[in-house]
């Protein structure tokens, strides 16, 4: 409102300021600028308010183009009668506008008015435009947060599966090792319970859940296994979307163990001021044909939700060491300016 009231006192004043010295400033200047001033004003809002929001979105530009020739030939036969009546009462004698119709002023004032209904519709359409872009970006916004939501109410169930999973193994064979993992789940539970509805949690928080869920599968593992898990944490109150890495580390366990072969499991979690990274080596023990446990539903989840939280802003690199033996993944995220 503010930057229109000024616009259009700019140009109510901005004539007069170029009147001769010598002539001065009299009330005819002042009533024939006035005029000028509140013609443009007429055919500037009919289209901003009306005629374009009107006939343009129903494409009716026929319609359009008739209200704005009706309205601008109205107008400027009623701006050149309102130059002759401040003409009339404050003759200037070295220039008479005359009482008549002169076609040459209509048509010259019909230019000017036309100018100002190309400006008032083309304000009105980048109005509208920045409306629905708007519009846009919240429908945008609200389907990235309902796809996140999504992918984190399915890593709970996928995530809780492999761990009952282990349990239950645990119970068949030691009781006391089925105990310990509980209390471990209770933990994991929390974090889940808590923290995986926010969009960001302090890495301290994310790591330590790692750090819990690592321990909960070393517990069924035989002292054989290889694990190691590595922090280098500069700042931990550095905020990441929650349970973004969980889904490459059950991938670790669930290919990375062997009952027969040789099996390690390397975990590193490194983070300054600029980037967070995951790195996770793991020897490859790919399942058979036969077993169709997991889906790959995991490493699906975690692209998606790297796209939708930190889209061009991580790199992801992953794959098998050229003899087969090694699986190595590492994702950093560079943090967001």
């Amino acid at each position: 409102m503010l930057t229109h009231v000024t616009s259009w006192a700019a140009l109510l004043f901005l004539p007069l300021m170029f009147v001769s010295q010598r002539e001065g400033l009299n009330m005819r200047h002042l009533l024939m600028s006035t005029g000028v001033t509140l013609s443009f004003i007429c055919v500037y809002y009919a289209n901003f308010l009306w005629i374009t929001p009107k006939y343009y979105a129903k494409n009716e530009w026929i319609y359009l183009l008739l209200s704005n020739i009706v309205i601008i030939l109205l107008v400027a036969v009623g701006l050149h009668y309102w130059m002759s009546f401040c003409h009339s009462l404050y003759p200037d004698t070295k220039f008479h506008h005359g009482s008549g119709i002169s076609i040459t002023f209509i048509l010259r004032d019909m230019f000017n008015l036309g100018v100002v209904a190309v400006v008032g519709t083309s304000m009105q359409l980048a109005s509208q435009w920045r409306k629905n872009e708007e519009a846009r970006r919240e429908a945008e916004a609200a389907r990235t947060e309902a796809e996140l939501k999504t992918l984190r109410n399915q890593i709970n169930p996928h995530f809780l599966l492999n761990t009952l999973n282990n349990i239950y193994a645990l119970t068949s064979f030691d009781t006391e090792k089925a105990q310990q993992a509980i209390q471990q789940l209770s933990k994991l539970l929390r974090h889940l319970l808590y923290n995986n509805e926010l969009s960001t949690v302090p890495l301290e928080e994310e790591v330590n859940f790692l750090e819990n869920y690592i321990n909960l599968m070393r517990i069924r593992l035989p002292k054989s296994v290889d694990v190691s898990f590595q922090r280098s944490i500069a700042n931990y109150q550095q905020p990441i979307a929650p349970m973004i890495f969980i889904s490459l580390i059950e991938n670790a366990f669930k290919h990375g163990i062997s009952p027969t072969e040789h099996s390690f499991i390397h975990i590193r979690i490194t983070a300054d001021e600029h980037q967070i990274c995951c790195e996770i080596e793991n020897s490859n023990h790919p399942k058979s044909e036969k077993d169709h446990s997991g889906h790959g539903i995991g490493l699906h989840q975690v692209e998606r939700r790297l796209d939708l939280s930190y889209k061009d802003h991580y790199v992801w690199e992953r794959g098998v060491s050229s003899d087969g033996s090694t699986y190595h993944s590492r994702i950093q995220i560079n943090c967001k300016p």
